[in-house]
């Protein structure tokens, strides 16, 4: 049998992962001597709602092996194939751990990790087309062809409405926090080669949500794309950057 996994790092619809047979193992989350396992026993409504309460971010670690060995167990049978799909290796432990737990396995399960050298959506997306490809008849090295060639063309664009919560992740400083929000500047991020860069900063949230649209459309503008609209508990932006994208975007597949 042919199982698809990936971590929490990443995003589908729950009605999407459960059609198509998409397994998700989480991502550990920490807060004060509390951890939960993201998605299970807390969900991201919570997560945010934790922050805002506490004004902290809890800390993350990726699964273990040894979790990762538990849950391939638990989803599979000795014999089955496993590929196990997961965000960039750049900015996180999780694909090194699954492959250490590949190799714990090897013999009784064929585990095969895979880096998305991307997160969110994308990593949906490359799960989506593997178990459409097998649903289709395809070939394991036909699958894992195809996702190397989308790991080269997925594009991840965000913006930040504030840089409050990086700066209590320690990823900006209390500075340029405070220079930002006098600016009113709202930066945009691409992920390039797996790691985060800031592409433009702009002045106001709809310019920075219209830059978001515009990068896309300057690339692929005479290509119907497969599109999906994240947003991080803020419903709002999220419905007006969908907006922009029907208004704009050519797509086959529109994911929110």
């Amino acid at each position: 049998m042919f199982h698809i996994v990936m971590d929490s790092a990443g995003d589908l619809p729950v009605e999407m992962l459960q059609e198509y047979e998409i397994e998700v193992i989480p991502v550990n989350i920490h807060f004060d001597e509390q951890t939960y396992l993201d998605g299970f026993d807390l969900d991201k409504a919570d997560f945010y709602r934790m922050v805002q309460d506490n004004g902290r971010i809890p800390k993350t670690s990726q699964p273990s092996p040894y979790q990762f060995v538990q849950f391939y167990r638990r989803i599979a049978q000795p014999g089955d194939t496993i590929l196990s799909v997961h965000v960039s290796a750049k900015l996180s432990g999780t694909f090194a751990s699954a492959q250490a737990a590949a190799q714990e396995l090897a013999g009784e399960y064929d585990v095969i990790p895979f880096d998305s050298a991307g997160g969110s959506a994308g990593m949906g997306f490359m799960c989506l087309e593997a178990r459409l490809m097998a649903r289709a008849g395809a070939s394991l090295q036909d699958i894992l062809t195809r996702l190397r060639a989308m790991r080269q063309k997925i594009q991840i664009i965000l913006t930040l409405d504030t840089l409050d919560f990086a700066r209590l992740s320690g990823r900006v400083t209390t500075l340029q926090t405070a220079l930002a929000s006098m600016l009113n500047i709202k930066p945009v991020i691409e992920l390039h080669n797996g790691v985060l860069e800031i592409a433009a900063r702009v002045r106001t949230r709809n310019r920075a949500l219209r830059h978001v649209i515009d990068r896309i459309h300057e690339r692929f503008s005479n290509f119907p794309l497969n599109v999906a609209v994240v947003h991080a508990e803020d419903i709002e932006s999220g419905k007006k950057l969908l907006a922009q994208v029907r208004n704009v975007l050519q797509y086959n597949r529109l994911i929110y």
